[in-house]
Formats: structure tokens, sequence, C-alpha cells
């Protein structure tokens, strides 16, 4: 769908988002810079799509995700959540108030051995946010326990064990069934799947995908494996060094991106046929130091088709049709490959 079409059914809308972490000195602590984490963004998500945040280790993904249901907080800019047609300020929100927010707002994190805590049995961790909220006690609480267990494809006499009997794909399945204690609307999903096998990977995602179907859940998917994101989003947001630098619907940006940094995550992007061969873009240097971001485009030191406007103009995300948004100067010019026309 387009983005025009799409307006009247955004469930979240993140406006501007800051997050500086300072940098201090000496005996006194005193700021001498700060971390450009995210770097004023803006995005937005439709109710039951799925939204895969995509870019290198440290371009600021999960920063964004901790961002927008306030673990930390955002330095400036807007998130707007639209609960039962009511406009939610999420950065005005009290502590009280953010607490009940957070019922429809949830997160699964992606290392199913650090986000378990050991000395807790599965009843005490899924069970935990009910018994937080008030909503379950005694033999209602062990049903409802049981419900989310076998929801996510764990056995219900499983809830007096500790996490350490279960494997790691088990204990994500865990992680998902507290994450749906709340019965939420909207999750963060970061890079839930990163952490396990390639064939755990896909039971993960197409359990999630399952889930989004039955409970008309809006997910919004950090990762840096660009298969599973094709697999798994509707629409795919491109980071780089705290800058979003494309954004358009999955398919769109996979056969037609017009960025070079998304050309070159593409083109690492393997192929199921030995036969094929793929020529792959390996971009020179380092990611840029989002403490010291080069001048313009924060690209341009690693780009192949950089010229002389790249690094004296930032360049502004820009929709150049259909949704499809990029932030390049010769973003109209550039002709590049996308994962269909790479043989």
């Amino acid at each position: 769908m387009t983005e025009p079409d799409r307006r009247d059914q955004i469930l979240v809308e993140v406006h501007d988002l800051i997050k500086h972490f300072p940098i201090v000195r000496g005996l006194f602590k005193k700021r001498t810079g700060s971390v450009k984490a995210v770097d004023g963004i803006t995005f937005s998500i439709a109710s039951g799509e799925t939204l895969g945040l995509v870019g290198e280790s440290g371009c600021g993904k999960t920063t964004t995700g901790n961002c927008l249901l306030r673990i930390l907080e955002p330095t400036a800019g807007q998130i707007i959540y639209y609960e039962d047609g009511n406009e939610v300020d999420v950065l005005a929100l009290s502590e009280e108030e953010l607490r009940d927010a957070r019922r429809n707002m949830q997160m699964i994190f992606q290392d199913p051995y650090s986000s378990l805590n050991p000395r807790k049995t599965l009843k005490q961790i899924v069970g935990e946010p009910l018994v937080a909220h008030h909503l379950a006690t005694g033999s209602e609480l062990d049903d409802r326990v049981a419900h989310l267990l076998e929801i996510v494809g764990l056995r219900p006499e499983y809830m007096s064990r500790y996490p350490h009997a279960f494997s790691g794909g088990q204990r994500q399945r865990i992680g998902i069934a507290r994450a749906l204690a709340l019965n939420p609307q909207f999750i963060v999903c970061d890079e839930p799947v990163s952490a396990l096998d390639v064939s755990v990977q896909a039971q993960i995602l197409n359990l999630l995908q399952d889930l989004q179907q039955e409970f008309s859940l809006t997910y919004l998917f950090v990762a840096h494996n660009l298969s599973v994101v094709k697999h798994i989003s509707d629409r795919v947001a491109v980071m780089y060094v705290g800058k979003l630098v494309e954004q358009a619907e999955t398919e769109t940006l996979f056969a037609n991106p017009m960025h070079p940094y998304t050309e070159a995550l593409i083109s690492a992007v393997p192929k199921p046929d030995p036969l094929l061969r793929s020529d792959r873009v390996v971009l020179p240097g380092e990611v840029a130091n989002p403490a010291d971001p080069p001048s313009g485009c924060y690209f341009h030191p690693r780009c192949r088709y950089a010229e002389a406007v790249c690094s004296a103009e930032t360049p502004l995300l820009q929709d150049v049709g259909d949704g499809h948004r990029v932030a390049c100067h010769r973003a109209r010019e550039l002709q590049l490959s996308g994962l269909g026309a790479r043989a």
C-alpha cells in the first residue's frame, strides 16, 4: 500500500527522534561532545504491518527501539501512539501513565540467554507482567501462563522449570510469551533471531507471523540480516549512523534500491542457487564515527558515487514516489542494482 493509503491506519508515528549520549571527561565530568546514536529520524508504522529497521551494527537501530518504549529517554523528538483512536504523546507521559501505556507496547529482546532471569521459573517470568499490572493471581494466573506457553508452542507443564532447561529457540519463545502477556498492539522485535541457529530462526519467524495474524500485532523488526527482513517485513527502513537513508515497501526496496548504502547491503545477501553469481559491493573504510560524523552526507566517504555536493550538503529524506523515500543527492540519476537484477 502507498503512503497516502496508510495515513488513517497509522499506529505509531515518530518525528525527528534524537538520542545523543554525552561524552564526559576529567575529574569534574565536563561534557566534551556527544555520540549521535539517533540523529533526527522520522517514520510511521501502520496498524498490523511490520516495519523492518536495518543497518550495520552500531547504526542506532536498537537505540531507536528502546526510545520508542522509553527504555531510553530520547534527547528530543516526538513519539505518537494512536490508542483506540486517541493520540498519545509517549514522551509527555508521567511514569504512572507510561506504565499503563506499556500494556500496549512491548519488546522481544535480542539475547534469549541474558533476557530471562535464571532464578525465576517460567511461571514467574511469563506471569510477571500480569502480576505487575494486577491482572491475574492464583489459579487465574496459572491458566493464563499455561495458555501463553501453548500459544508459542511450549507445554504448560514447563511453567515450573527454569530457563537453563531450555534451548535458545525455546527461550526466545518464552520471551515472546512474556511480550504477549498483556495483549499488546505494538511489539519492538530487537533482532529476535540473530542469536539462534538458522533452522530455529525460520521457526521463530513463522511463529511471529502467525501471532501477528492471530492477534493483529504491529511490529518494528530490528535486524541486520536482510534475508530475514525481506521474509517478514512489509516495509523496510535503512539506517546509517543514526539517520534513515531510505524507506520503501519491501519488494520495491530490494528490487530497486535508490541509495548506494542500500545497494551495498543488498549485494551481500546470499543467493540460494550456487550457479548464480552476484557482484558484491565492498565498501571502503569504516562506518563513520557517530561522535564525529563527516560533513554533508554521512555516507559520502565510503560512497563510490559521491560528488562535491555530497560532502557539502546534508541530503534530506525525500519522497520519490509511491512512499519510496531516499536521502541521496543523486538518487534520481543513479541506476543501482537490486536483488532481482543481480545475476
